[in-house]
């Protein structure tokens, strides 16, 4: 199990992080979620090894793990560290590259292990291209390979698919992190796309100037967001007043998604004038005003500019 306990970590004078506490188990998967700056990369280059944590501690089943001031060679041999600067060496082929963090002891095996590698991250077809004439993607997915080419037992990926095209994106996150579980890796990964945090975490660190705002199961996170600032990382939200709703006066104010609002066939407190339908695919993400305040909800069908319309919450949707 690796366990963080970090107090606080500055660069000079100017506090980075404070106040984490995480643990992951074998196999465990974390999401590090937040704006840029506020700390994601620091915190993954902090598990590694490859910042010194004075205030706070870092133990991997019971061992305290020391940083680069006591190191040699500053990274634990056990984690991988897929950063945003690819460690790839551009003059050798995409099979070197992976070639070289094996054995070489066994030449059959190790070319076994290569095209295991090349399948996992769909680059096959690139097996003897030279790295310099890959795209920034496939260089993404090169480092990707080259981490698991050893098994790590714990991966550290640092926004790991901001290279990659979409539509090819979803496919690979889905291999990728099922070849970890299958191997039990455990993973930690920094990113501030929701979707990828949601879909693939066993839980989930939200960050805000290097603190935690939240930390949970995605469901938990998603379901108990109370600021503009958590809700925005789930696509467009409403801050909207309690007594809109019901009866209670009060001013608590609830954050309600586009898909909780739906057009009323009654009046409601909730009138508002279409500005704009923005096409989404499946349905429409509405743009409205609600007295100056812009006001966003789903429909299955485009709305005309300056319609008057009445919404109601429908918190089970």
């Amino acid at each position: 199990m690796l366990k963080v306990e970090i107090d606080s970590f500055a660069y000079s004078e100017k506090t980075i992080l404070k106040n984490i506490s995480f643990t992951l188990k074998p196999g465990e998967h974390l999401s590090i979620l937040g704006e840029s700056g506020c700390g994601k990369s620091t915190l993954l280059h902090l598990v590694y090894g490859l910042l010194h944590l004075e205030n706070g501690s870092i133990f991997y089943n019971e061992k305290k793990l020391l940083g680069p001031t006591k190191t040699l060679i500053p990274g634990e041999p056990f984690m991988k560290l897929v950063a945003q600067e690819f460690n790839i060496m551009p003059f050798t082929t995409v099979a070197e590259n992976l070639g070289s963090h094996l054995s070489g002891l066994d030449e059959e095996k190790d070319k076994k292990r290569i095209d295991e590698l090349l399948e996992v991250v769909e680059m096959e077809s690139f097996k003897n291209t030279m790295v310099k004439n890959l795209s920034g993607g496939q260089k993404q997915r090169v480092a990707l390979a080259k981490a698991l080419a050893n098994e790590p037992e714990i991966l550290l990926l640092d926004e790991p698919f901001s290279s990659i095209d979409v539509f090819r994106k979803n496919k690979l996150r889905r291999k990728i992190f099922s070849y970890l579980k299958r191997n039990n890796i455990g993973c930690i990964i920094a990113t501030h796309e929701s979707d990828e945090a949601l879909a693939f975490s066993d839980e989930i660190l939200m960050l805000k100037n290097g603190t935690e705002e939240l930390f949970g199961t995605p469901e938990f996170i998603y379901k108990n967001v109370e600021t503009e600032y958590q809700a925005g990382f789930f696509g467009e939200a409403n801050l909207l007043p309690k007594s809109l709703f019901c009866s209670e006066k009060n001013s608590k104010e609830l954050i309600i998604f586009p898909h909780q609002l739906k057009i009323s066939e009654e009046k409601t407190k909730l009138e508002i004038t279409v500005k704009k339908s923005y096409f989404k695919g499946s349905h429409y993400l509405i743009e409205a005003d609600f007295g100056g305040k812009a006001i966003f909800f789903n429909n299955p069908f485009i709305l005309k500019i300056g319609e008057v319309l009445y919404l109601r919450f429908s918190e089970n949707t």
